[in-house]
């Protein structure tokens, strides 16, 4: 098949968090089995900054990338007109094309006509369909303007879980229209992992010292504070002072509200702030950890769970949206109520009095992610998805 993926955020852009890893993943596995695929994408590189391309077509694990320059960036908005005249001269040229919705000016291409245009396609929302976030008004505007025909031309939708698949139907979507489909994980990325007491060394924290870690961006959703709150609540108690919590991430405009909590709380010897980590540096983190905390007021599925899984490690989750179908409380994990930090600190106090009990959560993880979300299974399915359509 000659597929094409359209995605506002693709690798070298990490700091945009799961959707440009996932569609990554998927699109590298794609290629690994025989099919030809391409992206098309912007030039951005992190909440703030575009990266200058010295050539705007690479070839990345056998997938061919065209970066298209950001013509305007407002907030999470990038308008880039090359990419949407591209489109209209090459979508035909593919069998199928994988939109990953983000209400860009690039999927409106595809409200406007019925195979006018373009070859048939499948959406994928990846947590954008809610309005919720700072620019609730102009997705409103959106939808009237484009974004309900984008939804209603489309083949198949595609859902990252049961609670996505039910926005969808909220939207507009017909049932049969609607395949559930989760994110994946390459597992072989786990298979030699560096050994531990590694991030401790490099962030001089005592080899003794329990941690307690938060990977994702610093956001507002994400629920940092929460997690620093009911950290701070451990501290108070005058337990637990050999748990130190690591927080790694971008800053996506609310790291110095953190900061700013983190001091005001008088625990800054305790919280370790590193920045965004990748490849082996990230897993040298959740090498060293004891359990992965998800404190977010709003999630769809995120990545950092299943990174988690593969590093056979435990689970802490706020019980939000499709979180209770993915972190299996007692299970993988535990999940707490969803902004409530006198709960979460007795879920932390919980693993950390428990130590086996975390590693035996840990192991269970591990075994779901190998049996349900290996990226090599969650292809399969994309692949029948894209042959229905087709044929």
């Amino acid at each position: 098949m000659k597929i094409l993926h359209i995605i506002s955020t693709f690798p070298p852009a990490y700091a945009f968090g799961g959707p440009p890893q996932a569609s990554f993943l998927v699109c590298k596995e794609l290629a690994k089995r025989g099919h030809y695929v391409e992206v098309y994408t912007t030039n951005a590189y992190d909440q703030k900054r575009n990266f200058k391309q010295s050539n705007k077509q690479v070839i990345i694990h056998n997938i061919k990338v065209t970066y298209f320059s950001n013509f305007i960036r407002i907030n999470n908005l990038y308008i880039a007109p090359e990419m949407v005249i591209k489109l209209w001269k090459t979508a035909k040229q593919f069998d199928i094309v994988h939109v990953h919705f983000g209400r860009q000016l690039h999927d409106a291409f595809f409200g406007l006509g019925k195979n006018d245009f373009y070859p048939p396609y499948v959406l994928q929302a990846r947590g954008a369909l809610p309005y919720i976030g700072r620019m609730r008004s102009i997705k409103l505007i959106y939808d009237r303007l484009f974004g309900e025909r984008v939804l209603k031309n489309a083949s198949k939708v595609i859902a990252l879980t049961r609670f996505e698949a039910e926005q969808y139907k909220y939207m507009g979507v017909p049932e049969n229209k609607i395949v559930i489909i989760p994110n994946g994980i390459d597992l072989t990325s786990f298979s030699n992992m560096p050994p531990k007491g590694s991030f401790k060394e490099k962030y001089g924290i005592p080899e003794g010292k329990k941690i307690i870690l938060y990977i994702g961006r610093i956001h507002w959703i994400k629920g940092v504070d929460i997690l620093v709150k009911a950290y701070a609540q451990l501290v108070r108690q005058q337990i637990f002072r050999d748990a130190i919590l690591v927080v790694v991430g971008s800053d996506d405009g609310y790291l110095s509200k953190v900061r700013s909590l983190v001091q005001e709380l008088g625990i800054s010897d305790l919280v370790v702030f590193t920045g965004p980590l990748y490849g082996r540096d990230k897993l040298c983190a959740y090498v060293d950890a004891e359990f992965v905390v998800l404190p977010s007021r709003y999630e769809t599925f995120p990545n950092v769970l299943l990174e988690a899984y593969a590093c056979a490690k435990p689970v802490i989750a706020s019980n939000v949206e499709a979180m209770p179908d993915l972190v299996l409380h007692g299970e993988t994990g535990l999940l707490f109520r969803a902004g409530d930090e006198n709960d979460l600190a007795g879920k932390l106090a919980y693993l950390l009095e428990n130590p086996k009990e975390a590693e035996k959560m840990g192991r269970n993880a591990r075994r779901l992610a190998e049996e349900k979300y290996s990226i090599d299974k969650v292809a399969a399915e994309l692949e029948k998805v894209y042959e229905e359509v087709i044929h």
